[in-house]
């Protein structure tokens, strides 16, 4: 007797007017605004975001945290000369940031791993058009050139200044692709157009008719008062 009755409770739910009809039928508004949807859709699409959003943040906040700890564990990056090309642009940003991380409380291998991180962020976004992140390339690249004449050899300074200016001025050929300095100018047509429609309007005056009798009886001759 309990199953029939939960099986009539369920049968009579989803008939004509029952509660679980009810709701499919709001499930079933696809193209409803979110102004006109049931309001118990509202509170499960809230709720789910908000869950969605904390577990988001507490995830992300972890990745940071071992992120960090794994660059702070790092060995410091080597102050030793290279050779090649690359080794004269990264080698004096190398020894900048050393020098500079002796007076933080942050490790060398953290820096520089923050500047490459910083970098390739500003050249992918920049490629896919991202105003931010093409932001962060030119300060990405002003600030490089800046380490490098300040932390390179001082016979050659400017040399190793002017190569790591023309390796970011190639590398910007991807990350401000498409980015253009001409004015944009956009013609649309003004929605309202007036229409001038002239037109010469006349306004006379009437007279009164005047009264039977009064036509053949001056103005100045009036009947006689007693």
């Amino acid at each position: 007797m309990r199953f029939a009755r939960l099986r009539a409770a369920w049968n009579a739910s989803w008939q004509q007017g029952g509660f679980l009809h009810q709701r499919w039928e709001d499930v079933q508004a696809r193209h409803a605004s979110w102004h006109e949807i049931a309001n118990w859709i509202k509170a499960v699409c809230l709720f789910g975001g908000l869950s969605l959003i904390v577990m988001m943040v507490d995830a992300a906040g972890d990745i940071a945290s071992a992120t960090l700890k794994s660059l702070s564990a790092a060995q410091a990056p080597s102050a030793g000369g290279g050779s090649g090309l690359w080794d004269t642009v990264d080698h004096p940003i190398r020894v900048f940031l050393a020098d500079q991380a002796a007076h933080l409380t942050v490790a060398p291998a953290a820096l520089y791993a923050f500047w490459q991180l910083t970098g390739l962020a500003g050249l992918v976004g920049g490629f896919l058009g991202n105003a931010g992140a093409r932001i962060a390339w030119l300060l990405f690249g002003t600030g490089s050139l800046a380490m490098i004449w300040s932390a390179a050899p001082t016979g050659g300074r400017a040399a190793a200044t002017g190569l790591a200016a023309l390796m970011w001025a190639l590398a910007s050929i991807f990350a401000l692709r498409g980015l253009t300095l001409r004015p944009i100018v956009h013609n649309h047509p003004p929605q309202f157009q007036p229409q001038f429609n002239p037109a010469l309007h006349l306004h006379a005056t009437i007279p009164a008719p005047t009264p039977a009798g009064d036509d053949l009886a001056p103005d100045n001759i009036h009947p006689l008062q007693r």
